[in-house]
């Protein structure tokens, strides 16, 4: 019994990887949290099972614990399951979660990496995370600093560490989370960027400080804070777009 976590990369289809095709082109049941990801999830086979566990219109999301015993159910009937996550399955993601339930029950885990838009958006935005003038540190970290979810990030400590902050899912956070850098120890005009829908046809970046915030964006978006944020090194090019041919 294995399952096969596949990073499907920041939003667009041509960031997977040969070997994420391969996986889903083989796959006799893909898992997937949003509808968003139809585009990929077609590369399996057309009698492939699918399972979406996000939420979508007219309809709740399963629970994390629904979602642990889904994965090992599908396991236990020997079939090729292929568990489809945004960007990387272990980055910014409850893949961990899900693999540490599967491996508790026996069952195999095989990972294939995807890009995680802590890189990907950035890098698309013309943002450098590391430049060896500015930063030679980044940090990538979980906004969610909701006690009920985990350990909350300590925002004094990563201002006074320094260099690249990238924050994901902290969207509904980034005032509370802007006022806590502030009061570590950043300076009120550290640059921020927020760039929303990284690598898809509709990314939209917008730039402030932690004192003047960019404006709000739709989800998802990914804040990158220092003296790198202020750098647009593609001059506002849009990204590359490409597309993903579904399995004959």
């Amino acid at each position: 019994m294995t399952v096969t976590f596949v990073g499907a990369g920041p939003g667009d289809p041509m960031l997977l990887t040969e070997a994420a095709r391969r996986a889903l082109v083989a796959a006799e049941v893909v898992v997937y949290d949003r509808p968003s990801a139809d585009a990929i999830v077609a590369l399996a086979p057309p009698d492939a099972e699918r399972r979406c566990v996000g939420r979508a219109p007219g309809r709740r999301a399963l629970s994390q614990g629904d979602v642990n015993a889904l994965l090992v159910a599908l396991a236990g009937d020997g079939r090729a399951v292929v568990r489809l996550k945004s960007g990387d399955p272990f980055v910014a993601s409850r893949g961990g979660e899900e693999a540490r339930a599967l491996r508790a029950a026996g069952v195999a885990v095989r990972v294939v990496p995807g890009v995680s838009s802590a890189l990907g958006a950035p890098a698309v935005a013309g943002i450098p995370l590391m430049l060896r003038q500015l930063s030679v540190t980044a940090t990538i970290v979980d906004g969610n600093d909701d006690p009920e979810h985990g350990t909350p990030p300590d925002w004094d400590l990563l201002a006074r560490l320094g260099g690249t902050l990238v924050i994901l899912t902290g969207r509904g956070r980034i005032r509370r989370i802007a006022a806590r850098l502030i009061a570590g120890g950043l300076a009120p005009d550290t640059p921020v960027a927020a760039i929303s829908a990284g690598t898809r046809p509709e990314q939209r970046v917008l730039r402030g400080t932690l004192d003047a915030l960019p404006a709000p964006l739709p989800p998802p978006v990914t804040f990158v804070v220092g003296a790198v944020a202020a750098l647009d090194l593609t001059g506002g090019a849009a990204p590359a777009q490409g597309a993903v041919h579904a399995h004959p």
